[in-house]
C-alpha cells in the first residue's frame, strides 16, 4: 500500500500532479487542509480514495474539519491542526489523538514537515507543497508505504 500525504497546497496543483505521476500507483491520498477550492482537482488526479480535511483557509467549504480513518491496522486522525494550537507545538494534538484511541495523527497548518513519536501516537505533518516554512524552504510531502505485514514506513520527501 502506498499513501501520499500532503497539505497546504493553497490552490497550486502543479507539484501535486507531478507527485501523482511520480508515485503511481497510489492507494490513497490524504490532504491535511488548505486546499482552497481545489478538492475536485485533488480527487480527479488519482484513481484511489482521497481524504481531505478543511483548513483555516478553506472558507465556505463543506469539507469535514477532521477525519478518523483506518489504514491497515492503524487508527488515523487527520486534521489541519489550527484548532489544536499546533503553531506552538504538537503535544496538545498528540494528547487529543491518544484520548481518541488513535495510533497516528496527521496535520498541516505550520508548513513544516515532522514525523515524531509522542507517547503512543505517531505525529506527522507533511509540510507544504507551496509555501514551505522550514529552514531549507523546500516543498515537502510524506509517503507512507505498508507491506503485507502492515508495518508502515513513513518518509518525508523534499522537492
Amino acid at each position: 500500500m502506498r499513501v501520499l500525504i500532503i497539505s497546504d497546497t493553497h490552490r497550486s496543483m502543479s507539484i501535486y500532479r507531478d507527485l501523482v505521476e511520480q508515485w503511481a500507483p497510489l492507494d490513497m491520498v490524504i490532504h491535511c487542509g488548505d486546499v482552497e477550492g481545489d478538492e475536485y482537482t485533488v480527487a480527479q488526479a488519482v484513481d484511489c480514495p482521497v481524504e481531505i480535511v478543511q483548513g483555516n483557509n478553506d472558507f465556505f467549504s463543506d469539507l469535514p474539519r477532521e477525519r478518523q480513518l483506518t489504514i491497515g491496522k492503524y487508527r488515523v486522525f487527520v486534521t489541519h491542526g489550527h484548532q489544536y494550537y499546533v503553531s506552538t507545538g504538537h503535544e496538545f494534538l498528540a494528547r487529543e489523538a491518544a484520548a481518541r484511541g488513535m495510533d497516528i495523527v496527521m496535520y498541516g497548518h505550520t508548513h513544516r514537515p515532522v514525523i515524531e513519536k509522542i507517547g503512543s501516537v505517531l505525529v506527522m505533518n507533511p509540510g507544504s507543497l507551496t509555501y514551505p516554512r522550514q529552514s531549507n524552504r523546500k516543498a515537502s510531502y510524506i509517503i507512507m508505504e505498508m507491506d503485507q505485514s502492515e508495518e508502515p514506513e513513513f518518509q518525508i520527501h523534499y522537492i
